[in-house]
């Protein structure tokens, strides 16, 4: 059985095949190291998730809904965001020393490959937004 992150939420619009769903964060959050780089954020109690889905219309404004992702894709997300990317600045530093570059111009060239992988990253979004999808359902 395949293991889901799911938040209660409130439904703000319908369009088509879409529902906008205001997601509160939880109690967890407040004591959570990773709560500033978590993509629910402090600044706001809530953010807006874009679920679609064709059974859009048989949802109205203001009811209360449960929105879920597979866990997989908050590993997916993880791994995307912070472990390839430290993977790639201490191989581009390894390598970089390896080959006798001074250690500034060594650190100059990973943070370059690093911000060479999330401009891929960024040109790549739609492809990826694509694997990302959340689901719906009625309280």
């Amino acid at each position: 059985m395949e293991t889901n992150i799911r938040h209660k939420g409130v439904v703000l619009s319908v369009f088509r095949d879409t529902v906008t769903v205001a997601v509160e964060t939880t109690e967890a959050c407040a004591a959570c190291a990773s709560r500033s780089a978590c993509s629910l954020g402090v600044q706001s109690n809530t953010r807006n998730i874009l679920v679609n889905t064709p059974d859009a219309a048989s949802y109205s404004v203001g009811e209360q809904v449960m929105v879920g992702a597979r866990t997989q894709l908050g590993l997916m997300a993880v791994a995307l965001c912070y472990l390839i990317p430290a993977v790639v600045l201490v191989g581009s530093l390894a390598t970089a020393v390896q080959l006798c570059v001074s250690e500034g111009a060594a650190a100059g060239i990973s943070l370059l490959c690093v911000a060479l992988y999330y401009g891929v990253l960024f040109l790549r979004r739609g492809k990826i937004a694509k694997k990302v999808s959340f689901t719906i359902e009625k309280l």
